[in-house]
């Protein structure tokens, strides 16, 4: 394995541990409506346990405001009960063959409680940034020892694997940093 292959593995990698936790916070929720948010919510659908939107359409009616608009009309109940019985703390409400999902404004607690949250995910996000830079720094030293390279070249190579890490924690606490002031705001 070349150098190169080591750094644009640890790269693909880190970026990869940057994009899930994209993926966490985008499913933290804040006052505002998110078509994403009722994603992880399942219904029952002829026997099997489904996601949402695959038996309605899930739309963002205002900003505080979802709408979830079945296919078949005989799912309206069944999605208005999944919604309010899912941990999200909703109370969805039908208004014809539409239901209306209003998003309850948070609570100071409730913001503080998400934050230990979001910076949770971000701690967890470092680590495995971390983790991916110890483990390519571990195969230079094997190449090392194997004189696969030269010292100079494993050492120009650490560098670039530590500058690659700063920069992904550093994306890292700019997307904390941004979910908590979108967290703070009222």
């Amino acid at each position: 394995m070349a150098i190169a292959e080591v750094k644009k593995t640890a790269e693909h990698k880190m970026q990869r541990s940057v994009e899930t936790l994209k993926t966490d916070l985008a499913k933290v929720r804040t006052g505002r409506a998110h078509t994403g948010l009722l994603d992880h919510v399942h219904v029952e659908y002829y026997g099997s346990s489904v996601p949402i939107n695959t038996v309605a359409n899930v739309t963002v009616i205002d900003a505080r405001t979802l709408g979830v608009q079945p296919w078949e009309k005989n799912m309206l109940a069944k999605l208005e009960k999944a919604v309010r019985d899912s941990d999200l703390g909703l109370n969805p409400s039908a208004q014809g063959d539409l239901i209306r999902v209003p998003m309850p404004p948070l609570t100071e607690a409730r913001r503080r409680e998400l934050i230990k949250v979001v910076k949770g995910e971000g701690e967890a996000a470092k680590v495995a940034v971390r983790n991916l830079r110890r483990d390519a720094i571990a195969t230079l030293k094997e190449m090392l020892k194997h004189k696969e390279c030269s010292e100079d070249d494993e050492h120009r190579a650490q560098d670039d694997i530590q500058k690659l890490t700063d920069r992904y924690v550093a994306e890292i606490e700019k997307l904390l940093s941004h979910k908590e002031t979108e967290l703070m705001a009222i």
